[in-house]
């Protein structure tokens, strides 16, 4: 959740610095006077277990001015995932689309004014809970509660919006029956914030698509290879460097890849393990690799697969999908001779970390923009399916490319400092919020 205001703590900070220095200057002490800040502290919040795709739920939320003075006005702001909306806005709340980037998916930000007198040491709360809708594709989910003392209303972090709200206009209340926070309790100046997990009663049905390739020895054939989503629900492990998924592929017997797949790493002779390009996958959406296959000899019977790896999946009770064959039909007999080698890695892919291959395009709900290289694209409300990387793999130095490679090694690799500058700048945009 961004912090509220930075540039006007930042003033009041350096104001105070130089009026202690200036005192000190004309031989005077500086009077040490009484700490006003604000010092909202929200109350705890429970988690969300066993919500049903298509239902609302109200989110409470209490909070305690925990300064030496009165506040004129607070703002709440309610952030939610991917699989949840926010419904029946009242007329004093605003949302907003707001970007996804790097490992952090796409959200819906709707922030609440309060223009009301909030006294010290008293437990405050909306006269109603927000009302937070249940998608279809809702099953691990988050929302995200902030007040603070200052506008919360997004930046250049929105996509989309303002919508303002049409609902009745929401007044704060006291809650005399709540324990108030300790004063001193606050962690923040003038803000404060929880993120509340929401679980749905939902599945997600992950699968594989195999192919059925076809041609002549010495050929160099398209293998397209596909990982889905099939949904109802999205799916986000919620932990940044936790790969979400690996796809693991076996190639036919008598064939040698001339053209690896950015996202796969190989393993050992015609095996690769794939990773995707987030830490989450939207209802619909996946990864397609492609590799280029060159059809050595004929080999009675050959057949690959592509299958997910051996990890539990609990929100995935479909396991009848979970492989798939590569089949291969070769006419014609003999061999090439042992042309085309397999020994590289066939890309330079990550092997599925967040957010780490190929780019950083984000997935999620109403994105207007975002992109991928070599990952996801988004576009609207939903993520193409990623196409296969377009890098060279190893596996082509053994084609007798020459001394282009080299030459096309360091313009990746300066495109790859480009790519990781964005990165950092983008994380550390996201660390002050």
């Amino acid at each position: 959740m961004p912090h509220t205001a930075p540039g006007h703590r930042l003033f009041r900070q350096t104001a105070g610095a130089i009026g202690a220095v200036a005192l000190i200057s004309l031989g005077a002490t500086p009077a040490v006077a009484a700490d006003t800040a604000p010092g909202l502290v929200l109350g705890e919040m429970a988690p969300f277990e066993g919500v049903k795709p298509g239902s609302t739920f109200e989110v409470p939320a209490t909070f305690t001015n925990t300064g030496t003075e009165a506040l004129d006005k607070v703002w709440l702001s309610y952030t939610v995932s991917h699989g949840l909306n926010h419904t029946d806005l009242p007329s004093n709340c605003t949302a907003w689309k707001i970007w996804g980037f790097d490992e952090i998916p796409v959200s819906t930000q709707a922030v609440c004014k309060f223009d009301q007198t909030v006294k010290p040491g008293v437990v405050y709360a909306a006269e109603s809970d927000m009302r937070v809708d249940a998608l279809d594709s809702a099953l691990y989910d988050t929302v995200r509660v902030a007040v603070t003392a200052n506008d919360n209303a997004p930046g250049d972090e929105a996509s989309s919006g303002p919508v303002q709200g049409t609902g009745p206009a929401l007044k704060l209340v006291e809650r005399p029956d709540a324990t108030p926070a300790a004063p001193g309790s606050a962690e923040h100046e003038d803000w404060d914030a929880q993120t509340v997990k929401v679980t749905a009663a939902n599945t997600a049905d992950f699968l594989v698509t195999g192919d059925r390739l076809k041609g002549r020895v010495g050929d160099t054939v398209d293998l397209k290879l596909k990982f889905t989503n099939a949904g109802p629900g999205w799916v986000y492990n919620g932990t940044v460097g936790i790969p979400l998924t690996h796809v693991l592929i076996k190639m036919p017997a008598g064939t040698s890849v001339t053209k690896g797949n950015g996202y796969c790493d190989k393993q050992s002779s015609g095996t690769y393990e794939c990773g995707i390009s987030q830490a989450w996958v939207n209802e619909g959406e996946g990864e397609t690799y492609t590799f280029k296959l060159k059809i050595d000899k004929a080999v009675q019977g050959a057949k690959g697969s592509v299958a997910l790896e051996a990890k539990s999946r609990p929100f995935d009770d479909n396991k009848a999908n979970d492989k798939a064959d590569i089949t291969l039909d070769v006419t014609g007999g003999g061999s090439t001779g042992g042309s085309g080698s397999t020994g590289s890695t066939g890309g330079s892919g990550s092997t599925g970390g967040a957010g780490t291959t190929g780019g950083s395009g984000s997935t999620g709900d109403s994105s207007g923009g975002g992109s991928a290289t070599g990952g996801t694209s988004t576009t609207g409300d939903s993520t193409t399916g990623s196409t296969g990387s377009t890098t060279v793999s190893g596996d082509l130095a053994s084609t007798g490319s020459g001394s282009t490679l080299p030459v096309a090694g360091a313009a990746a690799a300066a495109v790859g400092i480009g790519t990781g500058a964005v990165l950092l700048v983008r994380r550390r945009r996201a660390a002050h919020r």
